[in-house]
């Protein structure tokens, strides 16, 4: 997994954990909901030319682990994710317009780990755990 990227002047491999949370971790991620939201972290993503290595929609927060380019810092990647995310959920599902009358669809804050810190597979089995979630509740893999 430790695939070197190439920009024009660089070569890289930074590689972040990052998780945040619904607003009062509502579970409104959710069939549809859940769908478009993983589409669009997927194109925003695309977009700013960061890799999603592995990643989870969970009901009330979501997981991804992504290798990005070093002309962005961790917290434009997230703002942009966030900011994109919750314009367009709340766009197009009138039902958490409803729930989120204030306008804020994610809770403040994030977590962020580098990966180098932890071994991969103690990551792989923490997405692992998110992913097959024993309540029966079905989580979408980003990948």
């Amino acid at each position: 997994m430790s695939k070197n990227r190439y920009s024009t002047h660089s070569i890289h491999n930074i590689q972040v954990h990052l998780v945040w949370c619904t607003k009062y971790r509502y579970h409104v991620l959710k069939e549809d909901i859940q769908i478009r939201c993983r589409d669009l972290i997927k194109q925003s993503c695309n977009a700013m030319d960061i890799k999603i290595l592995k990643g989870v929609v969970s009901k009330d927060h979501l997981h991804l682990h992504i290798s990005y380019p070093p002309k962005l810092s961790i917290s434009e990647i997230v703002k942009r994710l966030k900011g994109r995310t919750s314009r367009k959920l709340l766009q197009e599902f009138p039902e958490l317009k409803k729930r989120y009358w204030g306008g804020h669809f994610w809770a403040i804050g994030y977590g962020c780990w580098s990966v180098g810190n932890i071994t991969e597979e103690l990551l792989q089995q923490y997405l692992d755990h998110h992913k097959d979630n024993p309540n029966g509740d079905e989580n979408f893999i980003l990948e």
